[in-house]
């Protein structure tokens, strides 16, 4: 019990931890942009590429479910 207490813990403060997921290079260029626009658009990829295997997922579960309701009448 106290190794999963343990393990739990250490997770927990391991995904708090500030991350930085940038490479310095792509870092001080956005950094430094008067305008952030690429900024912004780099965060919009991001948010975009995240997405799309959540709704591929989504689609596939929903489909499973469909297929063992129809299965079941």
């Amino acid at each position: 019990m106290k190794h999963k207490t343990l393990f739990f813990l250490c997770s927990l403060f391991f995904f708090l931890e500030k991350a930085n997921a940038q490479c310095a290079m792509c870092r001080a260029v956005l950094e430094s942009e008067e305008g952030q626009t690429a900024a912004k658009g780099i965060n919009d990829g991001i948010v975009y590429l995240m997405a799309i295997p959540y709704i591929l997922i989504a689609g596939i579960g929903y489909f499973i479910y469909h297929k063992y309701k129809t299965l079941k009448k």
